[in-house]
């Protein structure tokens, strides 16, 4: 599997961060087997969305919650990580607290 696991909704509480607050993380590698997903289909509107990673931000956004790693955003870069082979995404981690 490529990764840990796929989900369709977001299971955290909603964060609030805009596209410049992202911007401010660094970026960290992350194990795709240590992901999991909030979408369960690629789906070109929101890849073509003005606020997805697609455009913007050149890396993906992870959410910490809980002790998982959520993939917000950049499915579509992690897909291609894992058909290059690679094992590892880059992302911006962003810590959510209870």
């Amino acid at each position: 599997m490529i990764f840990k696991g796929v989900s369709a909704s977001r299971p955290y509480p909603e964060h609030g961060l805009r596209q410049s607050e992202w911007a401010e993380l660094p970026p960290h590698q992350v194990r795709l087997d240590q992901l999991v997903t909030t979408k369960d289909t690629l789906d070109l509107a929101t890849l073509l969305d003005e606020d997805s990673t697609f455009f913007g931000d050149l890396f993906a956004h992870v959410i910490e919650w809980r002790g998982e790693l959520y993939l917000e955003d950049g499915l579509h870069r992690a897909l291609r990580a894992a058909l290059q082979q690679r094992t590892v995404l880059h992302a911006r981690v962003h810590v959510l607290t209870n």
